[in-house]
């Protein structure tokens, strides 16, 4: 059996510049920032969905920011706000761009032209790891029925996922089935444009089974609509301990993506320094645990430099994945 394993590094995040926005702080110092808006490239009820709200959830419920808007901009997989952020760059410097692994997997695919040296880079703030899901009203309970309802018939048991053909949701797909001993190149992936059309379809018995960040499962697996029968982690997670991991149903891989915020090409570094500031002292706060446990998220801060090492890192890594598993 082949390991696929894909692992965050563990980064120490740089002190980061105080903040010298030109926006008045209260007199203790605590709000930092009057308002972010935040520009989602994908729909409603996917990963940078929920990770954008539950970021401004905490920075505004902490009060380190005063007010926080938000912006769907679905379309080219996640290309077409990163062009418009590019396009309108110095109308843009209140905006933060939401975006994860895909920005590296889509440029060295050739999705879109850009990639993340073309933005100004804020800083990594979490890691989401994946899972394979079902309908609770599905005859699959785990990993091994899944197997074996591919076995049975690959083309009939199709598999969903909120990104492009060669995206993120299909490559993690790839690596799970290969890493179990199957052709990952047999998968019939079926593409949808973000986690909450991806997990409709899943609902409505258009795929057998659906592939997805942990966090955006966990709220539905609460609801009782959706059966997690596979984590790519290490172990269990907190969030929802009746998961099962890859691992432990034989299948050696584990796999987590990062998530993170960037700003338009051009933006002023102490603009950049007071979103890095922002963003910082949110990890110190009860309200961003709260969001954090609540999905399950693991802390990888990167901040500055250390986003750009970290990403350059991630770039050589995914690209030698990709051309393992027949992508590139």
């Amino acid at each position: 059996m082949m390991k696929m394993t894909l692992t965050r590094r563990a980064f120490t995040a740089a002190a980061v510049a105080a903040m010298s926005l030109g926006t008045p702080a209260l007199a203790d110092g605590h709000q930092q920032l009057d308002s972010i808006h935040f520009l989602i490239p994908g729909g409603a009820g996917g990963g940078w969905d929920g990770t954008a709200r539950g970021t401004g959830e905490a920075l505004t419920e902490s009060g380190i920011v005063g007010t926080a808007s938000y912006e769907n901009m679905s379309g080219g997989g996640g290309g077409v706000a990163i062009g418009f952020l590019i396009e309108n760059a110095d109308s843009q410097h209140g905006t933060l761009m939401v975006n994860s692994t895909p920005i590296v997997i889509r440029s060295l695919t050739g999705v879109f032209p850009h990639n993340f040296r073309d933005l100004t880079l804020v800083a990594g703030t979490i890691g989401d790891y994946a899972a394979v899901v079902v309908n609770t009203d599905s005859d699959i309970q785990d990993m091994g029925g899944l197997l074996e309802a591919f076995r049975g018939d690959m083309q009939g048991t199709a598999i969903g996922g909120g990104s492009v053909p060669g995206g993120l949701d299909h490559v993690v797909t790839a690596m799970v089935m290969q890493a179990a001993g199957e052709d990952p190149l047999g998968v019939n992936y079926i593409p949808y444009d973000a986690g909450g059309a991806a997990m409709a379809a899943l609902l409505s018995g258009e795929i057998a089974a659906l592939t997805t960040g942990f966090s955006e499962a966990v709220d539905l697996a609460n609801a009782g609509e959706v059966r997690i029968i596979g984590v790519t982690s290490d172990d269990r997670v907190d969030a929802y301990p009746d998961a099962p991991t890859m691992m432990e149903q034989g299948i050696d891989t584990t796999f987590v993506n990062w998530r993170g915020f960037f700003g338009a090409p051009g933006m002023p570094d102490e603009t950049a320094d007071a979103y890095r500031s922002a963003l910082a002292a949110m990890y110190e706060t009860d309200e961003w645990e709260e969001v954090r446990a609540r999905n399950g998220w693991v802390n990888i801060h990167n901040s500055g430099d250390d986003f750009l090492t970290f990403l350059e890192a991630q770039e050589q890594e995914i690209g030698d994945l990709m051309r393992t598993l027949g992508f590139l």
